[in-house]
C-alpha cells in the first residue's frame, strides 16, 4: 500500500502523524511511504530523517492525496484539502466529526473511508489511540491553569502550590477518565487542594486508591458543581463521550458565581467544550474573559509539545496503520474488531450513531461494508 504522511496546516500545529521510526516499520513491510516535505520540522524531525528511514518526501499535499492510499494526519483535514480527497481513500486521523458538521458532509461527498483515531475502542471500552493525547492534554491543563493565574495573564494571582502558611489554590476536575486523572496528578503534584468529579462509582473507588491525600474524588452532579466551581481557582473539563459531542457541565449562571481571575481549562473543545461559554482559540490566542474567568479552549493543546505528542501518538496508532496497510480496511475491520468503531463516515454514509445523532442522519451499520 501507498501511505502519504501529510503535513498539518491547522494553525500553530507542529505534530506529525508519523515518526522516522514508523516509517521504517511501515517500509519493512513492504509499503510505500510519502512524506510531505518539511511535515515532521516542527516536531524535530527533519526531511533527511525519513529519508533515512525509506521514505520518499514529496513537494504538496495535492500530490500525497492523488498517489496515496491511505494518508494519515494528526488533526481532521482542513478545507483547503476536502477536493482533494478521493474516493475510496483511507483517511486515518484524528476527526472529532460530532462537532464538524461542514466536515462530515464534505467527507460524504468525497466518498471516502474516514476512519477517526478518537473512536477506534478496545472491548473494555478504553480508547487506545485517544489516550496517548489525554494523558497530554491532561497535564498540560494544569500548567495552564497554573500560568494564566498569574495576574500579568488575567488571573487573580494565586500559586496553585502555596507556600507555607498560605493555602494552596483549589482545582476542579470535572471527569475522572484519562485526561482528568493526569490533571489532578499534576495538580496534585504541585500541592493544590483537588477534588476529582465522575459519575461512575468503580472509577471514584479506584481514584480514591491511587490519588494522593490532596485529591478528594467526589460523585459528580450539577449541584456539586455549582457549590464547587465557587471554590475553585482553576476548573479542568474533562468529560469526554467517545465521538459525541461533549455535554454542558458548567453553564453561564455558575460562571457569574466564580471568583473573578479564576480560571477555567476546557479540554473537550474538541468535542465542543464542556463549559457553557467554550469557543475554540488557538496557541497564539489562546483565552478569552467570560464574566471576569480566564478561558482557555485551545483545541490541539498537545501541539505546543510536539515532539513527545508525536512520538507518543505513532506508538499508538502504528499497529492500527500496520493492519489497514497490510490487510487493506475491510479486513482490518473483520480481523479486529477494535478498528470497526474507527469508521465514521464510509463511501459517503455516516457509520457511527455519535456523528448521525449530532446531525440527525441515518446511522448506517459497518458491518454491510464488510
Amino acid at each position: 500500500m501507498i501511505v502519504g504522511i501529510l503535513k498539518e496546516i491547522k494553525s500553530e500545529e507542529n505534530r506529525v502523524a508519523m515518526t522516522p521510526a514508523g516509517v521504517e516499520v511501515l517500509r519493512q513491510h513492504g509499503h510505500i511511504v510519502l512524506v510531505e516535505n518539511s511535515a515532521g520540522c516542527g516536531s524535530g524531525f527533519e526531511n533527511q530523517a525519513y529519508m533515512n528511514a525509506g521514505a520518499e518526501i514529496v513537494g504538496t499535499a495535492a500530490e500525497i492525496y492523488k498517489s496515496a492510499d491511505m494518508v494519515m494526519h494528526v488533526k481532521e483535514p482542513q478545507p483547503i484539502e476536502y477536493d482533494m480527497i478521493r474516493a475510496d481513500q483511507i483517511v486515518f486521523t484524528y476527526l472529532h466529526l460530532a462537532a464538524a458538521e461542514e466536515l462530515t458532509y464534505a467527507l460524504m461527498k468525497r466518498g471516502s473511508i474516514n476512519i477517526a483515531y478518537e473512536t477506534i475502542q478496545k472491548k473494555d471500552g478504553s480508547l487506545p489511540l485517544l489516550t496517548p493525547m489525554s494523558e497530554v492534554a491532561g497535564r498540560m491543563a494544569t500548567q495552564q491553569g497554573a500560568k494564566y493565574l498569574e495576574m500579568a495573564q488575567g488571573g487573580h494571582g494565586v500559586l496553585l502550590g502555596g507556600v507555607p502558611g498560605v493555602d494552596p489554590g483549589t482545582v476542579v476536575v470535572i471527569g475522572g477518565g484519562v485526561v482528568g486523572t493526569h490533571a489532578a496528578k499534576m495538580a496534585c503534584g504541585l500541592g493544590a487542594k483537588v477534588y476529582i468529579l465522575d459519575m461512575n462509582l468503580e472509577r471514584l473507588r479506584y481514584l480514591s486508591e491511587i490519588m494522593p491525600a490532596n485529591c478528594y474524588p467526589l460523585m459528580a452532579n450539577p449541584a456539586t458543581t455549582r457549590k464547587l466551581v465557587q471554590e475553585a481557582d482553576v476548573v479542568i473539563g474533562a468529560v469526554l463521550v467517545a465521538g459525541t459531542k461533549a455535554p454542558k457541565l458548567v453553564t453561564r449562571d455558575m460562571l457569574k458565581t466564580m471568583k473573578k481571575g479564576a480560571v477555567m481549562v476546557d479540554v473537550a473543545i474538541d468535542q465542543g467544550g464542556c463549559f457553557e461559554t467554550s469557543k475554540a482559540t488557538t496557541h497564539g490566542n489562546p483565552v478569552y474573559t467570560i464574566d471576569g474567568v480566564v478561558h482557555y479552549c485551545v483545541a490541539n493543546m498537545p501541539g505546543a509539545v510536539a515532539k513527545t505528542s508525536t512520538m507518543a501518538l505513532t506508538n499508538a496508532t502504528l499497529p492500527y496503520a500496520l493492519q489497514l496497510a497490510d490487510k487493506g480496511w475491510k479486513q482490518a475491520m473483520i480481523d479486529n474488531p477494535e478498528i470497526k468503531p474507527g469508521a465514521n463516515v464510509i463511501r459517503g454514509k455516516v457509520t457511527y450513531k455519535g456523528v448521525a445523532d449530532a446531525f440527525g442522519l441515518e446511522c448506517a451499520d459497518i458491518e454491510s461494508f464488510l
